[in-house]
């Protein structure tokens, strides 16, 4: 008998049993000093804390266990992808000031110079489907170049270089339109690799102007505007990870 006294655990493995994370990402999540309990900064993983305390907060938003969100954001340029930074340049989470929301995390990331679709969830298994590299939804960039390109250009970001140990390639490119000095691509990435387009580009001696993403999988960016955010329809959570989408779990 415990006394009518509530069972407490490690904050760590309370984050965890909420659905937030895997029990090591809320253990490193703790030692970074992202975690607050009752207003107090906790760094011990270990630290005990009731299942259903309702004051954890993970970098400034309350780590509940209610039914998780699906978010997309339209990123705008100049914010880093990352919950606090260490050199103190803003983030993306100041598109959400305001909002109220709850514990949510960048599904994958955009860096500082990239602008579009930017998925965000508190579902760590659907996020995890979505970012995998080999397994995740093709994911759709318009980008603008410092070139006229030609078809010799647009066969070699289909055929591929080699980079730092790394094949990248496009899974298909083309001109959107194009001025007397620029123009814009449209390329198709079917895996994910840091910084990949700009690197494949750079191999080709070409440079980048501007980085938009426009579509993940089937889901668009439409035409949300810069900076503003809205919820996922349930169709389109469903059609971005559908083997782990909460619909698919539920009728496992």
């Amino acid at each position: 008998m415990n006394g009518g006294r509530t069972p407490r655990y490690g904050v760590a493995r309370v984050l965890s049993k909420r659905g937030l994370c895997s029990r090591s990402e809320a253990e490193r999540w703790v030692r970074e000093g992202r975690v607050r309990v009752a207003g107090r900064l906790v760094r011990d993983p270990e630290h005990p804390v009731a299942l259903d305390e309702a004051r954890i907060v993970v970098d400034g938003l309350a780590a509940t266990g209610t039914a998780h969100r699906y978010l997309m954001l339209n990123k705008p340029r100049g914010l880093v992808t990352t919950a606090r930074d260490e050199r103190g340049r803003d983030t993306v989470y100041r598109c959400f000031d305001g909002a109220g929301l709850e514990w949510i995390a960048p599904v994958g990331r955009l860096d500082k110079a990239s602008e579009g679709l930017l998925l965000f969830t508190s579902d760590p298994v659907w996020a995890a489907s979505i970012a995998d590299p080999e397994q995740g939804p093709s994911k759709t960039y318009h980008v603008q170049v410092d070139v006229l390109p030609d078809a010799a250009l647009l066969a070699g970001l289909h055929a591929g270089v080699e980079d730092a140990g790394q094949h990248l390639r496009a899974a298909s490119a083309r001109v959107l339109r194009q001025g007397g000095r620029n123009a814009w691509l449209e390329i198709v990435l079917d895996e994910g690799r840091n910084r990949q387009i700009r690197r494949l580009l750079a191999a080709h001696d070409v440079g980048v102007l501007r980085l938009v993403r426009v579509a993940i999988g089937r889901v668009a960016l439409g035409e949300l505007a810069k900076g503003a955010w809205r919820e996922l329809a349930p169709d389109e959570v469903e059609r971005l990870a559908p083997h782990s989408a909460p619909a698919a779990r539920e009728r496992a």
